[in-house]
């Protein structure tokens, strides 16, 4: 039997916010409701950020960002051996912008389910 397509979710930050609004509060019960639904064997946490800011900052904005899902996430009763935390920074857009650019949808975390 195919395994199902990963499940994807996007929470959304303020710009240079890591906190969680209530609307990321509730993607992120989503996610993790939806993880204890299926079959899940690990959900990936990728934290993103827009290219306003020098990219070493936007890497430790990424990384507060996806260290602030995680956290939510385990608070919700998810494994904490079963997240993997990364950090993109500015690396990888959903929106191609120039330095400097601010843009609400690089302002993300991503959380996959796999």
């Amino acid at each position: 039997m195919a395994p199902a397509p990963a499940r994807t979710y996007l929470v959304f930050f303020d710009f240079d916010r890591a906190d969680l609004t209530d609307r990321a509060r509730q993607i992120i019960s989503e996610a993790a409701q939806a993880s204890g639904r299926v079959q899940t064997t690990r959900i990936e946490v990728a934290g993103h950020a827009d290219r306003a800011g020098s990219p070493q900052y936007n890497q430790r904005l990424s990384q507060r960002r996806a260290d602030a899902v995680a956290a939510e996430l385990v608070r919700l009763g998810v494994s904490r051996s079963a997240i993997t935390v990364q950090a993109f920074g500015e690396s990888r857009p959903l929106v191609a912008t120039a330095d400097g650019v601010r843009e609400p949808q690089n302002r993300r975390v991503e959380i996959v389910l796999r």
